[in-house]
């Protein structure tokens, strides 16, 4: 387990330090999104990553990483929307970083309690699997919000994109491990 919070933490990192220069360049300018519209550009950024699986390339100088980091900071961005009261479009970068760390840090402590529960059986996946469990969990959400975000049985809005997050995570980290045995 220590190997996989290193290597989580050090994947979580890179999604929070562009995040953190995008944040200094554009301001949030995101918070004028609706929860639904940023689950629609994470929809926009696995549905590529999905093409690219397929088809075998890219046509766009851009490979999938930065489409899994994308998945992580949009899933960020929807949490602090879903959650956060404060109708003030710009938060300032120092407020956007603190929202940034403790939605961070719930994720990360969701993921130590799944990775115990189900003993990293992601570490033995595809990542073309981990895509389609994002493609999945959107599916879901977009479902939810169809529903004004009433469920009968099931996880909120917000469970979804916690569980996008460590699917993301977890694809960057096994990317990361093909790269460095190659």
């Amino acid at each position: 387990m220590e190997k996989t919070l290193a290597q989580y933490d050090e994947q979580f990192n890179k999604c929070r330090e562009l995040f953190k220069k995008k944040t200094i360049d554009y301001g949030t300018a995101w918070r004028i999104l609706r929860p639904s519209s940023l689950t629609d550009q994470i929809f926009i950024k696995a549905n590529r990553i999905r093409t690219i699986q397929e088809n075998g390339l890219s046509k766009v100088d851009e490979g999938i990483e930065p489409e899994f980091i994308g998945i992580v900071n949009y899933c960020i961005m929807a949490l602090i929307q879903l959650e956060t009261t404060e109708k003030e479009l710009e938060l300032g970068a120092e407020k956007a970083m603190q929202l940034y760390d403790t939605y961070a840090q719930k994720v990360r402590d969701l993921m130590q309690a799944k990775n115990h529960d189900y003993g990293e059986a992601w570490r033995d996946m595809r990542i073309s699997s981990l895509t389609d469990l994002i493609l999945m969990k959107i599916l879901r959400t977009k479902q939810i919000e169809n529903n004004q975000g009433k469920t009968l049985v099931s996880e909120g809005i917000d469970a979804n994109y916690y569980d996008m997050i460590n699917y993301a995570l977890f694809a960057l980290i096994l990317m990361d491990e093909e790269k460095n045995n190659n």
